[in-house]
């Protein structure tokens, strides 16, 4: 793609909205209709004269190995490295954000900082590092696509896979458009409530929903969904078992469901930790449904941070934190029963 004279980059997937120059972006389930002048929702893409840009391609704000563990992906080549990388910027506002100073610092100061790092560099510092995969994570990746876009072909150039970490919000157009290098993706699925969508992250359930639905069953992305329990907002067993159905029906019982403990942040401050009494109820209604790998997130050294065979019991990927301890995927499959273990590059 590459910087124009002005050294700012045009964006992808957007297209001319009627009259005054106004633009549609194409990228996220808003559809943003952007004016003259004005920024999209996600305050990092810009109309200028007619054309949109992306405001971040040349401000990485994080650039470092990760175990993939970390992404969560479970099922996705276990054990190995992934190089991570963010620009600021997010198109949902959720009140507990983790990464809050980066993705939201464009909506609340105006704020885009970074370095120049080239696509090139990236792939470069993934090599060198000894990853396997390039991670577009810590804010939402469907607001950088041009960078991921770049970066995704190079990488598959050099033999690395490209994952993300979404809220979900991309359109089918997003998906396609990145459908030539990315290899695997986790999901938050923050809950099956309307009203917790629009209150607590200021966006809407069903996008997700079909978000999730598409990649699982018309594309070879390798899917994995991350919930994060947040108490007395959604970790009742009618919501739990609702999420938990939904994955098994629409997405399949391989998809492996992550449940996160949560812990008070950015605005979010008035709550306490997940117990680890709902966690483990959560669990037992997503295996109850159906769901054949259900683990607890944050929360070291659980039993559940493990890989057993849902078929004959058999652990067969042993978790300490992100560290893997042992792995006794054999083919593919479990060494004892021979049931298919689903995953990419077990």
């Amino acid at each position: 793609m590459g910087p124009t004279k002005d050294n700012s980059y045009r964006a992808v997937l957007w297209e001319p909205s009627g009259e005054d120059k106004k633009v549609r972006c194409k990228l996220c389930s808003w559809r943003c209709v952007i004016d003259d002048g004005k920024l999209g929702r996600c305050c990092v893409r810009k109309n200028v004269d007619g054309v949109l840009y992306s405001l971040t391609y040349d401000k990485i704000c994080s650039a470092n190995p990760d175990p993939i563990e970390k992404k969560p992906l479970f099922h996705f080549q276990p054990g190995t490295s992934s190089f991570s990388i963010a620009t600021m910027g997010c198109n949902f506002r959720c009140e507990f954000c983790q990464n809050w100073q980066i993705s939201q610092a464009a909506l609340e100061d105006g704020r885009i900082d970074g370095q120049a790092i080239t696509p090139e560099q990236i792939v470069a510092a993934a090599v060198r590092s000894g990853c396997k995969s390039i991670a577009y994570t810590y804010t939402e990746p469907t607001v950088f696509m041009e960078l991921c876009n770049d970066c995704g072909r190079l990488a598959k150039e050099r033999g690395l896979t490209n994952v993300f970490v979404s809220n979900g919000y991309e359109t089918k157009e997003a998906i396609d458009f990145a459908g030539d290098w990315l290899n695997g993706i986790n999901v938050d699925l923050k809950s099956f409530s309307e009203d917790y969508y629009k209150r607590l992250c200021k966006a809407r359930l069903q996008p997700v929903l079909d978000t999730i639905s598409y990649i699982a069953n018309q594309t070879n992305i390798w899917l994995e969904v991350t919930t994060l329990l947040v108490p007395g907002e959604n970790d009742s067993d009618d919501e739990l078992k609702q999420l938990a159905d939904f994955i098994v029906s629409k997405a399949g019982a391989d998809v492996p469901w992550h449940i996160s403990r949560f812990h008070p942040q950015y605005k979010y401050l008035d709550s306490v930790a997940t117990p680890v009494e709902s966690l483990e109820r959560a669990e037992q209604i997503g295996k109850a449904a159906g769901l054949h790998y259900v683990y607890l997130g944050n929360m070291p050294g659980a039993k559940s941070e493990s890989t057993f065979c849902y078929k004959c019991g058999r652990m067969l990927i042993k978790r300490a934190g992100y560290r893997i301890l042992a792995n006794h995927i054999t083919n593919s499959c479990c060494p004892d029963c021979g049931v298919r273990i689903a995953g990419f590059e077990l």
